[in-house]
């Protein structure tokens, strides 16, 4: 396996350690600051991975398929607004903080984005 591939690997797998870690709360207070922390994150590895995963650096055909669902999401869902609105009214508000966390997770789930990198992740 090349280092493209390794590097691909790591970051896929802290992209999944991130969403665990988001799927994982439990709404209580501070978890507004968790969440937005781990989408950072997400956003970050995002943005690397949909520069990297070029056809010159990977023949997996399940690498490149997985760069129009990133672009996807980084075109499409934006949700730090929204969270640096509602940390200074609601991050105590146990319903509004799950429905933003499941908000996330759903925009994380289409187009099969996060199981299209699990799926990857067992690949290589």
């Amino acid at each position: 396996m090349s280092a493209d591939y390794d590097y691909a690997k790591k970051v896929l797998q802290q992209i999944w350690d991130s969403y665990t870690v988001i799927q994982n709360l439990q709404d209580q207070p501070g978890d507004l600051d968790i969440i937005k922390k781990e989408l950072l994150k997400i956003n970050g590895f995002f943005s690397v991975m949909a520069k990297k995963l070029e056809p010159e650096n990977f023949q997996s055909r399940d690498l490149l398929d997985l760069k129009p669902k990133i672009q996807n999401f980084l075109n499409n869902y934006y949700f730090l607004q929204e969270i640096d609105t509602m940390s200074t009214l609601y991050s105590n508000d146990k319903d509004r903080l799950k429905n933003m966390r499941l908000k996330i997770m759903e925009a994380l789930q289409d187009k099969r984005l996060i199981s299209k990198i699990e799926d990857i992740l067992q690949e290589l």
